[in-house]
């Protein structure tokens, strides 16, 4: 599954540049959305409008507010950046998400994680390089779609402490499809002949890609599944490759290759601890000789 979802999900890239040859990225992500929430629609029907009911709507909002932060930058990335710059950039998440964990969730985090972590981002300062004749202002952006990810990363853990997993996604699908609209109307123009096919793609890869990815999750360990997710960046390579004419900088290969490594050890160390709590009770999982 988590091959699967990792490979669509790099196919809804390739749908969004396409699309990006008559639309803005912001309409782009309005429709993604609107489609999205398309193909979603059969989830309500199964469980009936009871799975709507909740008390915390501000959080949802909250969350949603932050995840078209994310959205936006990142489709503005994709279509303004190299793709496998773009995508290696967003698996940055992971990192700010163990810095977002510290400062809002209070979680402890030991050396050896905070190591992989400051790790991880030499490999963001590689594929960014600042100060070099390479470095665009257009990749910060990328950089601002994966904070604003690990933000509503973060918020999810809140939001899935009480609400039902379907609730989340069918709640972040209805509300993204209005507050996209927004920023969408500033640069509105009516998809004529193909791009209508690449948009409603998106919406429907975006939409299945998400479904078997938290499923894959469910199913396996997060440990083993992160490194099938960089997948994602050889998919995009490819067809940044042989539609855009992109050759893959060497750089982007070393810092997607680093921040790689950092993730995985990050996810590993995470599972043992959690393991390692279940097996043996007595085992604390902030001591610092387990991090």
């Amino acid at each position: 599954m988590m091959t699967a979802s990792t490979v669509i999900f790099g196919c809804m890239a390739v749908c969004i540049r396409l699309a990006s040859k008559q639309l803005h990225p912001f309409e782009i992500a309005f429709f993604r959305n609107f489609f999205g929430f398309v193909f979603i629609l059969p989830m309500l029907a199964r469980h009936g409008p009871s799975l709507l009911r909740t008390t915390k709507l501000r959080l949802y909002v909250g969350r949603c507010l932050i995840g078209i932060v994310s959205m936006l930058a990142g489709f503005w990335a994709i279509v303004n950046l190299p793709l496998a710059q773009a995508i290696a950039l967003s698996y940055s998440t992971p990192l700010f998400v163990t810095i977002g964990a510290v400062l809002v969730l209070g979680e402890v985090v030991r050396a050896r994680r905070w190591t992989a972590v400051i790790v991880g981002f030499l490999g963001v300062m590689l594929i960014v390089r600042p100060g070099s004749d390479a470095f665009t202002a257009g990749s910060l952006v990328a950089v601002v779609a994966a904070v604003a990810s690990a933000s509503a990363a973060i918020s999810i853990k809140f939001l899935s402490r009480t609400e039902h997993p379907d609730a989340i996604v069918l709640y972040t699908t209805m509300l993204w499809v209005p507050m996209s609209l927004v920023p969408a109307l500033f640069y509105w123009e009516t998809p004529v002949g193909i791009t209508w096919l690449w948009i409603i793609l998106a919406g429907g890869l975006g939409t299945t890609a998400h479904m078997l990815w938290t499923r894959a999750l469910k199913l396996g360990d997060a440990s083993m599944l992160t490194p099938i997710s960089f997948l994602q960046v050889l998919v995009v390579a490819v067809f940044g490759y042989f539609l855009f004419g992109e050759l893959l900088d060497r750089w982007t290969v070393l810092g997607a290759a680093i921040i790689f490594g950092s993730n995985v050890y990050i996810a590993r160390r995470e599972a043992r601890l959690a393991r390692q709590a279940v097996t043996d009770p007595d085992i604390n999982p902030e001591t610092p000789s387990l991090r």
